[in-house]
C-alpha cells in the first residue's frame, strides 16, 4: 500500500500530457504483474484530469476507465471505479460500475463500487433499488444525489412547525451572552413560547403551540438554534440505534418534511467526537430503514443533526436538529465583510445591551464592516449614525452594508480616520453622542502596537464625546477601566471570544465630565 502511495505522489506531479502519453501507455502495455505494481497510475489520472482536463480529455479518460472495469484484477477494477467520479462518470461510467456490481461476489469490491455509485449514481442505479443489489446506504446516497440535482432543497421559514407542547429549542450563543439572549427571547417571542433552563452557551425555550422558523429568527442575539430530539449516553453500546431513532422520530420527521421545500435531507455533525465516518454510516443505514423519506446528504443538506456533549464529565450528549440557513436571513444586509469583523450575534447582543433610546446619536470608533451600527439601528430610535475606521476598505464595506439594511436614517456619516481625531474634523462633537458601541481591535487577529494605550484612549475620548447619560458599550480585552470618574460601570460580563476571554462592558456618562 505504501508503494502505491509513493508512486501516486510521484505521478500526480507530472504534466497531464506526459502522464497520459507515457505512464498510461506504459501501464497499458505492461504485463499483469507490472500493471498491479503501477496501479496508482489510475488514481493519478483520475485526480489530474478531474482537476485540469478539458471536456474532450475527460471523455477519453472516461472511456479508458470504463474499459478497466472489465479487468480480471479486482484491484484494478476498484481503482477505476474510484477514479470515475473524479472526472464525471456520466451514464457510461454509471452503467459500467453497475455491471461490475452485479457480477461481483467480493465484499470489499462491492463496498467500493457502492461508494462510487453514491457519488455518480442516477436513474440507472435507482432502477436496481428493489432487486437487493444495492446496499441500503448506497441507495440512500444515490436518492439524495438525484434529489439534489433535481431540486435544491430550501427551508420554508413561514411553515407552521408541528411541535408538541413543551418542545425544547436550544438557542446557542457564546458563553457569557446567555443573559442577553434570554432577555431578548422573553421580550420578543411572546405567546407560544416560554423560557426554560439556561446553561453556559445555551438558552432553552419551550414551544407551547405551533410556530414557524420565521418566529424564531426574529431573535438576533443567538448564534444557532436546534430542536432538541433526545439525549445520548456516550458510553452506551446502543448509542447508534438511539441516534438513528432520534433522526427518525416523529418530531424530526415532522419538522423536516413540513419546513423543507424539496426532499428533506440532513447531515450529521459530532461537535467534539472527531472522525466518525464509520459510526455515521451505521447510524444513517438504521435511520433510513426507519424513515426512508428522510435522506442523509453530507454535501448540501438544509438540516444538520448535531450531537453536542453536555453536562458534567461530558457523559451525555444532546441531539439537536439545526436548520442550516446560509446566508442567515437575519444578515441579508451583510453584503461583504473584513477579516477581523465582529461576530454578528455579538454585535446584536451589544446593541441589545445598549438598548433602544429615542433620538440616539450612535458612533462606532472602530466600525469595521458596520455590524454594530446596523444592529443598533435595527432596534429603532436612531437619529444619526457615525462610523470611523483606519481601513478605507472597511469604510467602503460598511457603507454598502448600511445601505443594504434599508435604514430610514437621514444622517449617516462614515469616515476613514483615527477615532482620536474624530472630534476635531468630523460631525462628531463633544457631548454630542448618546451611544458609543464598538468592538475594538483585540490584538489577536490584528496586531496592535499599544493595546493598553488604545483602550485608555477609547475611555478618554468617550468621556468627552458622550453627553450626560450617554453609554459606552464595547468588548474590553484588558482588565482596564477609565481614569475619568464621569464614566460609571453599569454592566460587565466575561464572554468567550473564540478561544480567549474578553469582558463585555457598558459605562454610563455621569454629569458633564
Amino acid at each position: 500500500m505504501k508503494a502505491d502511495q509513493d508512486l501516486y505522489k510521484q505521478l500526480r506531479d507530472l504534466p497531464k500530457e506526459r502522464l497520459w502519453s507515457e505512464e498510461v501507455e506504459r501501464f497499458n502495455a505492461a504485463d499483469e504483474r507490472t500493471r498491479m505494481e503501477r496501479v496508482a497510475v489510475i488514481r493519478a489520472v483520475g485526480m489530474i484530469f478531474g482537476r485540469f482536463g478539458t471536456p474532450d480529455e475527460k471523455e477519453t479518460v472516461r472511456g479508458w476507465l470504463v474499459a478497466l472495469l472489465n479487468d480480471p484484477q479486482e484491484k484494478i477494477r476498484r481503482y477505476a471505479a474510484n477514479a470515475l467520479p473524479k472526472i464525471g462518470a456520466g451514464e457510461q461510467g454509471e452503467v459500467g460500475i453497475l455491471d461490475v456490481l452485479r457480477k461481483s461476489s467480493e465484499v470489499r469490491e462491492q463496498r467500493h463500487l457502492g461508494r462510487a455509485l453514491e457519488k455518480v449514481g442516477g436513474a440507472a442505479t435507482l432502477a436496481l433499488a428493489g432487486e437487493g443489489v444495492l446496499p441500503s446506504l448506497t441507495e440512500q446516497k444515490v436518492r439524495a444525489g438525484v434529489a439534489r440535482r433535481a431540486q435544491p432543497a430550501t427551508l420554508d421559514l413561514k411553515a407552521r412547525l408541528p411541535m408538541h407542547a413543551g418542545q425544547r429549542i436550544h438557542l446557542r450563543c457564546r458563553r457569557g451572552l446567555e443573559k442577553l439572549v434570554k432577555e431578548e427571547a422573553g421580550e420578543k417571542l411572546g405567546p407560544g413560547f416560554r423560557i426554560g433552563m439556561v446553561r453556559p452557551g445555551c438558552v432553552t425555550i419551550e414551544a407551547t403551540e405551533e410556530r414557524s422558523l420565521s418566529d424564531l429568527y426574529r431573535l438576533r442575539c443567538f448564534a444557532t438554534l436546534g430542536f432538541h430530539l433526545g439525549t445520548l449516553r456516550d458510553l452506551a453500546p446502543d448509542w447508534a440505534d438511539d441516534l438513528a431513532a432520534c433522526i427518525a422520530s416523529p418530531v424530526a420527521r415532522g419538522i423536516m418534511t413540513t419546513a423543507t421545500k424539496g426532499v428533506p435531507r440532513y447531515r450529521i455533525d459530532f461537535t467534539e467526537r472527531g472522525h466518525q465516518r464509520g459510526a455515521i454510516r451505521r447510524v444513517v443505514e438504521r435511520a433510513y430503514a426507519l424513515a426512508p423519506e428522510i435522506l442523509n446528504d453530507s454535501r448540501e443538506a438544509p438540516w444538520s443533526l448535531d450531537v453536542i456533549p453536555t453536562g458534567e464529565g461530558r457523559k451525555e450528549s444532546f441531539v439537536e436538529l439545526r436548520p442550516r440557513l446560509y446566508p442567515d436571513p437575519r444578515l441579508a444586509y451583510r453584503q461583504d465583510d473584513i477579516p477581523a469583523a465582529s461576530h454578528p450575534p455579538l454585535a446584536a447582543c451589544m446593541a441589545w445591551l445598549a438598548g433602544p433610546h429615542a433620538n440616539d446619536v450612535v458612533w462606532d470608533p472602530f466600525c469595521g464592516s458596520g455590524l454594530e451600527l446596523v444592529e443598533r439601528a435595527l432596534l429603532g430610535g436612531v437619529k444619526a449614525l457615525y462610523g470611523t475606521d483606519l481601513d478605507p476598505k472597511a469604510i467602503d464595506i460598511a457603507k454598502v452594508n448600511i445601505s443594504s439594511a434599508g435604514l430610514s436614517i437621514a444622517n449617516v456619516s462614515l469616515s476613514c480616520r483615527d477615532f482620536r481625531e474624530a472630534l476635531r474634523d468630523t460631525e462628531i462633537r463633544p457631548s454630542g453622542v448618546s451611544l458609543i458601541i464598538t468592538n475594538p481591535p483585540l490584538g489577536r487577529r490584528i496586531r496592535v502596537k499599544d493595546l493598553h494605550g488604545l483602550i485608555a484612549d477609547l475611555f478618554e475620548v468617550a468621556s468627552v464625546a458622550l453627553q450626560p447619560g450617554g453609554r459606552l458599550v464595547f468588548a474590553n480585552p484588558l482588565r482596564l477601566g477609565p481614569e475619568n470618574p464621569s464614566l460609571k460601570l453599569d454592566y460587565r460580563q466575561a464572554i468567550d471570544m473564540g478561544g480567549f476571554e474578553c469582558r463585555l462592558e457598558m459605562y454610563r456618562k455621569i454629569g458633564n465630565g
